[in-house]
């Protein structure tokens, strides 16, 4: 049986490093699509490129399948330069957001297109379309046109076509746009086992945070043609280096302050938003009376009935609004300064208590390590 997976390494460079991207521009007339971007990609990872429209991700995409020629920069390939390679002589497959099938031919048909256009003699086109039909379970499929299918199975027949010609990287624009929120959520754990399985390097493209964090080994977060910060789903998550990261991946609680106390190991900031100080248990850089801005996610954040005894790290305020999602519920609470404040209650914390509705006075509170200071 053939397989299906990537050629062995002809190289002997950096083991980690498979994919490098130096100080890559790309200009449309007046346009600076993306500006001097800098990537490194390793061998074997899943990694996503996260943002909203128009931010430069899907050109960096294009420039890396060939699509689109770089104005300035450099892009590597298993320690190739393929900056100026077409894109039919680089060793990079596409997976298109509309899958791109050709709707007159069968399943079979679709996936071996390629190989036929190469040459690959035919009993090795059967081999290799089978497997790869067989990886992502759609060879019982084989004889269907395009329009005989779900939308998740033309997925799984794209992804095969892709796999088929076996590239040593692979590039996903908006994998899952065409699906519904519950294939959706099914897919993507699919596809990452297939891939995995097979072993290829893939850099994907999303705008669905959620889709980045479930998917993704690392990811880089991207703004007016900028990475603005990249690592692995959890730091990202966890410690955002600015406002637009903190909001754009989750969702959280901004709060303006100025730092009135400021040693190794705590700061002590006042905020005009909340009714005592920030309390947070690490050093920052800034200095004393530097006004900053302070990131608490909504799952950290406690709705009390009671006021804290704690001099820090608390408000009051009214709920406005929850929102029943089954295992939690969202809550809006509405603080006398006027700020809104999201929590994310357990439905197991709520099962133990008398749980507050509309327009109940409460308290919210929130730990000394859970609050993550940002200067920009």
């Amino acid at each position: 049986m053939a397989d299906i997976r990537p050629a062995a390494p002809s190289w002997s460079g950096d083991a980690d490093e498979f994919v490098r991207v130096e100080d890559v521009v790309k200009i449309y007339g007046d346009t600076v699509a993306v500006r001097s971007v800098n990537l490194s990609v390793r061998r074997h990872e899943m990694f996503a490129l996260l943002g909203s429209s128009g931010c430069g991700k899907s050109t960096l995409l294009r420039m890396l399948a060939g699509f689109e020629e770089a104005t300035s920069g450099r892009i590597f390939l298993d320690n190739e330069d393929i900056t100026r390679l077409p894109p039919y002589r680089r060793p990079v497959n596409m997976m298109f957001q509309s899958y791109a099938l050709f709707p007159h031919m069968t399943v079979e048909a679709n996936v071996a297109f390629g190989l036929k256009q190469e040459g690959v003699p035919k009993h090795e086109i059967n081999e290799r379309v089978f497997e790869a039909l067989d990886l992502v379970q759609m060879a019982g499929f084989a004889r269907r046109k395009p329009h005989q299918l779900s939308g998740g199975q033309q997925q799984r027949v794209a992804l095969a076509r892709s796999l088929v010609k076996r590239p040593k990287l692979l590039l996903l624009d908006e994998p899952m746009s065409a699906l519904d929120k519950q294939i959706r959520q099914k897919t993507q754990i699919e596809l990452v086992k297939i891939l995995d399985q097979v072993g290829v390097t893939c850099i994907m493209v999303t705008h669905d945070q959620e889709e980045a964090m479930i998917m993704a080994n690392r990811l880089a977060v991207m703004s007016e043609g900028q990475i603005v910060q990249c690592g692995t789903p959890q730091d990202v998550y966890a410690f955002p280096n600015s406002r637009f990261v903190a909001g754009f991946i989750g969702s959280t609680n901004l709060f303006t302050g100025t730092i009135v106390v400021d040693e190794p190991d705590h700061v002590l900031i006042e905020s005009a938003e909340l009714a005592r100080p920030l309390y947070v248990s690490h050093g920052v850089s800034e200095p004393l009376g530097m006004e900053v801005h302070v990131s608490i996610r909504p799952e950290n954040i406690r709705v009390l009935r009671e006021q804290p005894e704690s001099d820090s790290n608390w408000s009051h305020g009214l709920v406005s609004h929850v929102a029943w999602m089954g295992g939690y519920a969202r809550y809006q609470v509405r603080l006398d300064a006027g700020q809104v404040v999201e929590a994310t209650v357990p439905s197991l914390v709520l099962a133990q208590a008398d749980a507050p509705g509309i327009d109940d006075e409460v308290y919210v509170a929130w730990s000394d390590d859970s609050a993550t200071v940002l200067s920009s």
